[in-house]
């Protein structure tokens, strides 16, 4: 096996959530200790948007699929990073077909987010041209490193775009020490029913 990098956020109570809303940050209380002759034990509430995490459909399509219906073989297998980050607002079609990106292809979007680690309302997100054009290319996930796929676009027709095409979006990506290349792409939620979304564990295995 290659080296194993970790693409993913630490889930932690200061970490940077949505718009830095106090009500989207993780609670990690201690629940029993051995101060009280106990074995160790935590609680951990957490928006299933926290971190790196998995949409499914349901999150922004009415009666949409939700998430056990993304499956292994879709999130897991070849996968590229495309280094972006010399965008300063948005991912256009324009800037996505330098990379001949390819029917099936897992893409992975390495932006400025990736280079802090406190969330910036003005951070890259694909515009809805560019999601047009991944979904008529057939794309198998698009993944980034923000907290969104989209920003400040009503109707949400990034989201809606991708997932009416089945194609799975990933976000909450750290991909600051990954270069631009291809890899192996290892994505696995925590196995949840009947919901929008679930954080998920994700590495990459380069060469």
């Amino acid at each position: 096996m290659g080296r194993i990098i970790d693409i993913s956020m630490t889930i932690e109570e200061g970490m940077q959530v949505w718009k830095n809303y106090a009500h989207k940050k993780p609670s990690i209380t201690n629940v029993q200790n051995h101060d009280e002759g106990k074995p160790h034990e935590s609680l951990l509430s957490l928006n299933v948007h926290t971190g790196t995490h998995v949409d499914a459909p349901l999150h922004m399509i009415a009666g949409g699929d939700t998430i056990e219906t993304v499956t292994l073989e879709q999130l897991n297998g070849a996968a590229r990073v495309l280094d972006l980050t010399h965008l300063k607002d948005h991912i256009s079609k324009e800037d996505l077909v330098p990379f001949a990106i390819q029917r099936g292809e897992r893409i992975l979007f390495k932006t400025s987010s990736s280079l802090t680690e406190e969330f910036d309302l003005e951070f890259p997100y694909l515009r809805a041209d560019g999601a047009e054009y991944l979904a008529d290319i057939g794309v198998s996930i698009v993944g980034t490193d923000a907290l969104g796929i989209e920003r400040a676009q009503p109707e949400y027709p990034t989201h809606r775009t991708l997932m009416r095409n089945g194609i799975v979006i990933v976000e909450g990506l750290r991909l600051k020490h990954v270069e631009a290349g291809n890899y192996t792409l290892i994505l696995a939620p925590l196995k949840l029913t009947g919901i929008d979304a679930a954080p998920a564990r994700a590495f990459l295995i380069g060469d």
